[in-house]
């Protein structure tokens, strides 16, 4: 490969390939292969057809390579299917803007693509470890050159190499421009070729991609499978929702009949106040003191003016 870093690359070489094996991009319907053109995939929309039928018409053609492109992301089989799964139960839920879109097909695989590659599946109890590797040693080998490689420079090299996407296509979907895209794409094919030799020609890279997403056998569940379970989690996620909803407003509404309306200071607790005198008990009065209490009960009438102030 002699193209620079920052310039565009030339797509992959065509070539013949055996008709063994299943192409990353090859529609396959009940078990048959079905051989569409790129510029003649169902359209969502296509008039006649409700939105399940179109939604089935779209599953059928994108999910079997779908689910072999995610393997070549992720190299764990039950989560390439879950990808995809998840991917078409997004796109049921939104089937109105999926419908109307410019490539439905490039729409389910990003998101596809974005779940499959999500860093959260690591703290997943089924993901702490890697599934059994492929039993070809050269499978094995290139599986794991893909795995070594960074998760935005394996998405670029799938969807350039092993889907055949033009290099604006793909820097569109992986959101980087141009020139970043054949940058990756570069560096990926050098890494690769590092790693396996016989992989520096594009011609081979591809038909090595397309064999090693062929050996390994990948079926999606069936469609109405997938939108039933779809429509079945959005109604519990919908009631979950209500019901915290209403839990929130029944708790705000309590707080709001029982809070006080004005601020009350607590009162601070009793405690026992130490060397206070006690208070001391009256004794029976002395002589003096009764005669001066005879006085002032018999001159309290007729006493002086501060005893008894008299009009003017």
């Amino acid at each position: 490969m002699t193209s620079s870093p920052g310039s565009p690359l030339p797509p992959p070489e065509k070539h013949r390939r055996p008709r063994r094996h299943r192409s990353l991009t090859s529609a396959q319907n009940t078990g048959n292969k079905v051989t569409v053109p790129q510029s003649g995939e169902p359209r969502a929309g296509a008039p006649g057809l409700t939105p399940a039928q179109a939604f089935d018409a779209l599953y059928a053609y994108c999910s079997p390579a779908l689910v072999r492109q995610t393997y070549l992301l992720t190299g764990r089989r039950e989560l390439a299917r879950e990808s995809v799964e998840h991917a078409f139960q997004l796109a049921w839920q939104r089937w109105p803007e999926v419908a109307r879109d410019r490539d439905p097909a490039g729409w389910v695989r990003a998101t596809a693509y974005e779940y499959a590659l999500s860093p959260w599946h690591r703290f997943r109890r089924r993901h702490r470890y890697p599934d059994p590797p492929p039993a070809d040693p050269a499978d094995r080998a290139l599986l794991q050159a893909l795995l070594d490689l960074p998760p935005v420079y394996r998405r670029t090299l799938v969807l350039y190499d092993g889907v055949g996407l033009g290099l604006p296509e793909t820097a569109a979907e992986t959101e980087a421009s141009t020139p970043a895209a054949a940058n990756r794409v570069t560096h990926a094919r050098a890494e690769l070729a590092a790693r396996v030799p016989s992989l520096s020609d594009p011609a081979a890279l591809h038909r090595r991609l397309t064999e090693l997403a062929s050996t390994e056998r990948l079926r999606p569940t069936g469609s109405t499978t997938v939108r039933t379970v779809g429509e079945r989690r959005t109604r519990l996620w919908t009631q979950a929702a209500i019901a915290f909803t209403v839990t929130i407003i029944g708790a705000t509404t309590l707080t709001l009949r029982t809070a006080p309306t004005r601020y009350e200071p607590p009162l601070s607790p009793a405690q026992a106040i130490q060397g206070v005198p006690p208070k001391p008990a009256l004794g029976p009065l002395s002589s003096t003191e009764q005669r001066l209490r005879a006085k002032l009960q018999k001159a309290s009438e007729q006493g002086p003016e501060r005893l008894l102030p008299l009009p003017g």
